[in-house]
């Protein structure tokens, strides 16, 4: 079923964005490992080009013309985008012994731009530019990654604030693209995950991105009745997430 198909994965050289694209590359899916850092991006490209077609794109989510040429290079290429997943974001592993982020008091301008830039303004972007070459071809799935944080200790309102408005985003935006038949869901992984760069002691407490299975390629296969959904994955299967959301 993705033999065919283009699927661009932000964030995408490690942790849930690496494990996004292994799930799509095993399908058979040419996989575009899209991340700022763009030698790490290369490296995973290369392991999963050993599963299908993948290539490596550097990219700040948070610069638009970045996203833009970004998204220009990968249809200029396949000739058609299939399914964006907007993972890149700034997060505060607190669960991984990382410190607390300040509290608001103390927050300088500058961090809670980088946040916001990345996490929102990232999705917003690369949602902007994808959806002229999905409504073309009337098809398409965009996936937001959602995620939670704990409001005590304080310490997630940045990262927390941003996850919401994409909740948001993704409610209104599916209204805004359902006439192009562009499916738009946003997908909780429901649990703190720890990826290989956490320390080992966290690893051994907490589950790795392998947990969150094929959630991401079955996110990509929802029918447009499930868009604006919030979906988590439950049982091998998505479910909602959030009954009062979709």
């Amino acid at each position: 079923m993705f033999s065919e198909k283009v699927v661009v994965v932000t964030g995408a050289a490690q942790g849930i964005g690496r494990h996004a694209a292994l799930t799509f590359a095993r399908r058979g899916a040419r996989t575009v490992i899209a991340d700022l850092d763009i030698d790490k991006a290369k490296r995973t490209a290369t392991e999963l080009g050993a599963l299908a077609e993948c290539i490596a794109i550097g990219v700040d989510v948070g610069d638009e013309a970045g996203v833009s040429g970004m998204l220009a290079q990968v249809h200029g290429r396949y000739g058609r985008i299939d399914v964006l997943v907007n993972n890149a974001g700034v997060v505060p592993h607190f669960l991984w012994g990382v410190p607390l982020w300040p509290r608001v008091a103390d927050m300088p301008l500058d961090f809670w731009d980088r946040v916001i830039r990345t996490n929102l303004y990232g999705t917003f972007l690369c949602t902007k530019h994808v959806v002229p070459y999905m409504g073309a071809r009337r098809s398409g799935h965009i996936v937001n990654l959602y995620g939670g944080g704990f409001t005590n200790p304080p310490g997630a309102m940045a990262y927390a604030v941003t996850k919401d408005a994409i909740r948001t985003f993704t409610r209104y935006l599916a209204e805004d693209v359902r006439e192009m038949n562009i499916c738009a869901v946003t997908f909780s992984p429901r649990l703190p995950i720890a990826t290989e760069s956490a320390p080992d002691e966290a690893k051994r407490r907490l589950a790795g991105p392998e947990a969150l299975g094929e959630a991401f390629v079955l996110a990509a296969q929802l029918p447009m009745d499930r868009s604006g959904q919030c979906v988590a994955l439950k049982d091998g299967a998505l479910v909602v997430e959030d009954p009062m959301i979709g």
